[in-house]
């Protein structure tokens, strides 16, 4: 029966104080926990994503979020949720008409990859990947580990001349063939 109640249930957008994001996550999950909400509000999410950031003249894979000021929030809408939600310390509304809520459509959740997609993945350590999403795309490394409950694996990539290990979505990587381009010569194993 829950998967059936999570299938009627949308994404929606709130919006938070500046900097309030990680405190009306945690306030909400709270108030699920609370008010026995699990079979109407199934999932919470800030967006983020990976910078590189240049502090010190030493440059680091930092996680940054998404969009400022906003909260997903995966729910069943009714007017006791809602009324809820906006009472939530740090809320100050859902983005829509009149603060009444606009559920998000398929392409928009996709686009911010929100639901997450459970991928079969053959990778394993030692496997020569390109990242073709992200704000690492275009770079090809081998895999150090990998977490297939996370869905997610180490990667050691060249980044601004040294190796640089990343973590790295399943969903944004491509297995690449074991051969090595003709240009390079096949390292010997004598050595």
């Amino acid at each position: 029966m829950e998967n059936s109640l999570e299938s009627q249930a949308k994404w929606y957008v709130l919006h938070t104080y500046s900097g309030y994001e990680s405190m009306v996550k945690s306030s909400l999950e709270q108030l699920i926990e609370n008010n026995n909400l699990q079979n109407s509000i199934f999932d919470l999410k800030i967006p983020m994503e990976q910078t590189i950031e240049e502090k010190n003249g030493k440059r680091k894979v930092v996680e940054r979020k998404l969009l400022p000021c906003y909260v997903f929030i995966k729910m069943i809408y009714s007017n006791q949720v809602w009324y809820l939600v906006t009472n939530t310390r740090g809320v100050t509304g859902f983005v829509g008409p009149q603060g009444r809520p606009l559920p998000l459509k398929e392409d928009e959740v996709r686009k911010m990859q929100l639901e997450t997609v459970v991928i079969d993945a053959d990778f394993a350590a030692g496997d020569t990947v390109s990242i073709d999403a992200g704000p690492l795309a275009g770079f090809v490394g081998k895999i150090k580990k990998c977490s297939d409950s996370a869905q997610k694996a180490t990667v050691s990539v060249v980044m601004f001349g040294r190796n640089t290990d990343v973590e790295v979505d399943y969903a944004q990587l491509r297995k690449l063939s074991a051969e090595l381009p003709e240009s390079e010569p096949a390292p010997s194993e004598e050595s």
